[in-house]
């Protein structure tokens, strides 16, 4: 028997729900490498130091992640609006 396909698994499905998940690993991260770099300042053990590096680097990451799921959710900006080739700016030549 063949599992059905979960369409969040897919690019471009759920992308909101995906960026709340990843936001919830950033925050998750942010807090245990906080935990461990002010633990390290107080007791000065090497496994705090590494945790530390470790979760610092799990934020960058997620920090990513959050990044890719939200790019396809936000809106298109507009073009950049510009004066026709044949106007010039601030061409006072048309002015009455």
């Amino acid at each position: 028997m063949r599992p059905e396909r979960l369409a969040i698994l897919d690019n471009g499905n759920c992308e909101p729900l995906k960026a709340v998940v990843h936001g919830a690993a950033l925050g998750l991260a942010a807090l245990m490498a906080t935990y461990n770099a002010a633990a390290w300042l107080r007791r000065r053990q090497s496994h705090l130091a590494l945790n530390t590096f470790i979760y610092v680097a799990a934020v960058v990451w997620e920090q990513r992640r959050v990044a890719d799921h939200l790019l396809p959710c936000a809106p298109a900006s507009p073009a950049f609006e510009t004066q026709g080739p044949d106007e010039p700016i601030g061409d006072q030549s048309k002015a009455a």
